[in-house]
């Protein structure tokens, strides 16, 4: 418990260094080859595209994997993020094959854009530590983003009942206070991983956690020509 506690305030002092990075403009990568792969990172509430250059770098070490991210402000709700996401995506090439990955909120960004764009260029989502089955009381914040996590929120209904079979794979952090019960919050028909040991925030640095998005988007890569 102490280990966790500490590994979670570590997580947290990586994140303010890393928090006022990436946050101009979006990261758009721009040698994108017919067919490769490229990977959009989506960031939580409170946070910035910058949090996620650790991940970032590490997926896209790979030569035909590319990675994109965008930063958004704490207060829109999951729709208004996903119209930033589409805006970021009408910047890559038609033939490019899209991962979406998301932390927390950006998560579920990720699967609401997927299962509602029409974008067929969307192979997988990647969620870590993201709460489909909703934050109880959370909604009484007073912005769209809260109300969109709340256990009541339609938006979260939707998702989880959306019935469009598109690869997903839910990363857990056993230590999760927000995620306790694993069956709540994954997706009906998608792929689990829990990583145990580890709380909300340091599931973004966790060797295993960065493993598991790396060989996740590998399996489902084009692969190399």
């Amino acid at each position: 418990m102490l280990r966790t506690s500490a590994l979670e305030a570590t997580a947290f002092a990586r994140q303010a260094y890393l928090l006022p990075r990436d946050v101009a403009r979006p990261v758009v990568p721009r040698d994108v080859a017919h067919g490769d792969d490229v990977v959009v990172f989506l960031h939580g509430l409170f946070a910035s595209a910058g949090v996620l250059q650790p991940m970032r770098a590490h997926v896209g070490r790979h030569r035909h994997i590319h990675t994109a991210a965008t930063s958004y402000a704490p207060g829109p709700g999951v729709a208004a993020i996903a119209e930033r996401l589409a805006s970021l995506l009408d910047m890559l090439p038609a033939t490019a094959r899209v991962h979406l990955v998301g932390h927390s909120l950006g998560g579920i960004v990720a699967r609401h854009h997927a299962v509602t764009a029409g974008d067929t260029r969307i192979v997988s989502t990647i969620a870590l530590a993201s709460p489909f089955g909703g934050i109880r009381g959370i909604g009484r914040l007073r912005f769209a983003g809260a109300r969109d996590l709340d256990e009541e929120s339609a938006l979260l209904r939707a998702i989880r009942n959306s019935g469009v079979r598109l690869p997903h794979l839910s990363i857990f952090a056993g230590a999760d206070r927000l995620t306790k019960d694993v069956t709540a919050h994954a997706i009906p028909d998608g792929d689990v991983e829990i990583i145990h040991d580890i709380g909300h925030n340091t599931v973004l640095f966790d060797q295993r956690a960065i493993d598991a998005v790396e060989l996740r988007v590998l399996a489902l890569s084009a692969g190399p020509r």
